[in-house]
């Protein structure tokens, strides 16, 4: 950021350097060159806050979130045995995406406790899941069996292991630990949620909500238009900026991902292709990982597009990415571009 400011500086500087030169040249008109300098730098500091869309408050929490972690990086080089440092190590770089880094510290954390701290071990798992997109793999899912084993009521290590549960297929043991998240009085919304993962598991239809009331009060018509479940769909037009063409070539492979965010966990959808771009894409509810947990009318969602030369949905630096967020139900087609290297 440095550099473009730097950069940003003396091409002003330039500019109004070439439009003031010929004014200051002549004596009567330096007063007239000195306006014009004045004008030319307000003018630009106005236009590019009105035109730029840096979040500027944005960019300045990450920032010092990214100082908060070096310096308690640095401050555990003293205190390596710091098991509450490494586990907020941990937590610090699992918020600022760094999942790589906070596997590491979750794990250092888990060796100093010889196994026995939950939160290192759901750290460790929680991070392995994110770094994949969301699946819950072998190793994960084995991570949450130990963290649930050591706090039984961990609404996360429950989750995760029910999951983990459902895709060895033992549907029983993944019934049993949803219906117990359900005994903990979770919040509506994840209620919701919950009720039609069992509902599912067991076979049943999903229980009515009250999104499904509101749709089955529509009239005719706009059920015709929108057709069965049509109203929770997600449809975006995937490009890709000028300069991230240059990265994208034919054979690759196009990952369209849905999420609630700041929630972890399995996206709600996921969609891959093999075409070229641009390309329009819709994602409903038969494009869920997980069984139950699938787009719902009214979310607010978080779209996001990976481009991978050898098709590997795993995040990895230097991979073309775009996001944009989506209302459910409200949205129609919105554009999506992939503008950036992910990092």
């Amino acid at each position: 950021m440095t550099l473009f400011w730097i950069g940003a500086i003396v091409l002003l500087a330039a500019c109004i350097a070439a439009l003031v030169w010929p004014l200051a040249r002549e004596r009567t008109q330096r007063g007239a060159a000195i306006v014009v300098a004045v004008a030319v730098a307000l003018g630009s500091i106005l236009l590019y806050r009105e035109w730029s869309n840096w979040d500027r408050t944005q960019a300045a929490e990450a920032a010092e979130q990214s100082a908060m972690v070096g310096r308690l990086a640095r401050r555990l080089e003293k205190n390596p045995d710091d098991v509450e440092g490494w586990l907020m190590l941990g937590r610090s770089q699992l918020a600022i995406g760094q999942y790589p880094l906070a596997q590491r510290a979750f794990r250092r954390a888990d060796r100093l406790e010889e196994g026995r701290n939950p939160e290192a071990l759901l750290g460790m798992a929680e991070a392995m899941v994110l770094q994949a997109d969301g699946e819950v793999d072998e190793r994960s899912g084995r991570l949450f069996e130990m963290a649930l084993v050591l706090a039984p009521q961990s609404e996360k290590a429950l989750f995760f292991s029910a999951v983990a549960a459902q895709k060895r297929g033992e549907t029983a043991l993944a019934i049993q630990r949803f219906e117990t998240m359900l005994a903990m009085s979770p919040p509506p919304e994840v209620r919701t949620i919950l009720e039609q993962q069992v509902a599912s598991l067991k076979g049943a239809p999903p229980p009515a909500t009250d999104a499904a009331a509101a749709d089955s009060s529509t009239t005719p018509v706009a059920a015709t238009d929108q057709g069965v479940g049509g109203a929770a769909r997600v449809q975006v037009e995937v490009s890709a900026s000028t300069a991230m063409k240059q990265r994208i070539q034919r054979g690759g492979v196009l990952f369209v991902f849905v999420r609630v965010p700041g929630q972890p966990g399995p996206p709600l959808a996921v969609k891959r292709v093999s075409v070229d771009l641009p390309v329009t894409l819709e994602l409903t509810a038969r494009d869920s990982m997980v069984p139950g947990l699938e787009i719902q009318a009214g979310q607010a969602v978080e779209v996001s597009a990976k481009w991978s030369k050898d098709g590997v949905a795993t995040p990895r630096a230097g991979d073309p990415i775009g996001s944009i967020p989506y209302k459910v139900g409200q949205d129609g087609l919105k554009s999506l571009v992939i503008n950036e290297l992910s990092r």
